[in-house]
């Protein structure tokens, strides 16, 4: 047999010219390999992962305009917080936390001057949350500070719902906050005015409100929690600040509801944060917080640096990061202006409220329905739906079935006083097209049919609801 060195054009087996035997996985290789070979090597085992515009469960961007991604490709090399080397990159990013910011009605330095908006653009919401609490953590030791009074011996605390995202947790435990968790409750997953009322005191930090929820995209009652903290206040109660997490909903809200008064028309909000990376429509990831005006971003947290050449404030987690998140997220907000993004999220919700319906109108052999929705797509594109009492499967089993289709729809139990409902979640993204929810629904269709003729694709309630 002759030694056929696999470089030759000769080696006639794709294997052949691919190596015949596995790489190491858990340590580097002993000898190079060229460009082609890497590429297919990484190329091929990624085939193995789902398609992401086929994940009904991520918030996140899975498509954009080809324009927009050769863009970003050009700018992978930039780093964001070079701001002297690249300032054409830093005055985009600062054009972008300045439309961020006038669009949610923030305050300015100068009112005829919009460039001097207070925020940064982050990682994403995980970092703009981190940045947003520590401010309220240092606003609150601020304040008691003027008073007279010492903070050292004493804990700080954050109202919010169990229904928020894992980062405010992790903010919590990071930064030795206490986390006061609202409950949830069967047929209500957001908070209450009442509720806040209830649990805040003079060592609360801020109230958090969330514009669109993890769990079923529904929107808190961001005005009737800052009204009853208004009356609270005027009556002698602590003045406890709000601030909205529009993670998913800041992008959305401001286009489909427009008369909706959440943001910093409320003078008790200080801070927003928002993901570029959901329906801001770019790649991950991107995410910005903004605060009202600068009283509400204590000087303290601001670092300046001038070993990358240039004075530069940063009040960020992360230093070193790609510009071309920036970039794209400028793309979009140049590509679409406020039209553009108007008649997007119309879209996008049309279609999810169509998904919704089509939900509602499925019934089993009885012909009596087998969901109930939840949320119909109407707050935010995002529709949640669990099955109606007394069906011989469950929703995982829902789940599971409809990955055999190439479908990833997420199944869960809801947040603490709840968790024994179980439901299903849509997120309907650009990229996910009607004719695709047509295709869904039929699939959705045929997966009903073979459940209710064997039973469970495989997974009893015991194992996921013990998860």
């Amino acid at each position: 047999m002759p030694n056929v060195s696999r470089h030759t054009s000769l080696t006639p087996a794709y294997t052949g010219r691919m190596f015949t035997s596995p790489i190491p996985a858990l340590r580097l290789p002993d000898e190079s390999m060229d460009p082609e070979q890497a590429y297919r090597f990484i190329h091929d085992e990624l085939m193995l992962d789902g398609s992401s515009r086929l994940n009904l469960a991520t918030f996140v961007t899975t498509w954009m305009d080809p324009e927009a991604g050769q863009l970003m490709s050009e700018t992978f090399d930039k780093n964001m917080i070079d701001k002297d080397e690249y300032p054409v990159t830093a005055a985009i990013e600062q054009r972008c936390v300045c439309m961020v910011a006038d669009l949610f009605h923030a305050e300015h330095l100068r009112d005829d001057d919009p460039s001097t908006a207070i925020g940064v653009s982050t990682i994403g919401s995980s970092e703009a949350v981190m940045l947003a609490g520590l401010a309220l953590k240092w606003r609150w030791r601020q304040k008691l500070e003027a008073a007279g009074q010492d903070w050292k011996g004493r804990t700080p605390n954050l109202v919010m719902g169990s229904n928020v995202q894992v980062v405010w947790e992790k903010f919590c435990r990071y930064f030795d906050v206490e986390a006061r968790y609202l409950p949830m409750d069967k047929g209500r997953y957001v908070i209450t005015p009442e509720q806040v009322v209830d649990a805040v005191d003079e060592d609360t930090i801020g109230v958090v409100a969330i514009l669109g929820t993890t769990f079923t995209g529904e929107l808190e009652p961001v005005g009737e929690i800052c009204a009853a903290l208004d009356t609270l206040a005027r009556g002698d109660g602590p003045d406890v600040p709000v601030h909205v997490d529009a993670a998913s909903g800041g992008f959305v809200v401001p286009f489909l509801h427009p008369d909706m008064v959440w943001d910093f028309r409320l003078p008790r909000v200080v801070s927003i944060n928002v993901s570029g990376h959901k329906y801001g429509l770019t790649y991950p990831g991107i995410g910005f917080v903004v605060w009202r005006n600068a009283d509400h971003l204590p000087e303290e947290l601001v670092f300046r640096v001038n070993y990358l050449g240039g004075d530069m404030p940063t009040f960020t987690l992360n230093f070193s990061r790609p510009g071309n998140q920036v970039v794209g997220q400028y793309y979009n907000f140049l590509r679409l202006g406020r039209d553009g993004y108007m008649s997007v999220m119309h879209c996008l919700s049309d279609t999810a409220q169509w998904l919704a319906r089509e939900l509602a109108g499925m019934s089993g052999p009885d012909n009596t329905p087998v969901f109930d929705v939840i949320s119909d797509g109407s707050a935010i594109p995002v529709v949640a739906f669990k099955l109606v009492e007394g069906t011989k499967f469950t929703v995982f089993d829902v789940s599971a079935l409809l990955r055999s289709y190439g479908w990833q729809v997420p199944a869960y139990t809801m947040p603490d006083h709840a968790s024994d409902i179980a439901v299903l979640r849509i997120v309907v993204r650009e990229g996910f097209s009607a004719n695709l929810a047509r295709a869904l629904r039929d699939d959705l269709v045929e997966v009903l049919g073979k459940l209710e003729r064997t039973g469970v694709a495989g997974f009893s309630d015991e194992e996921h609801f013990a998860h």
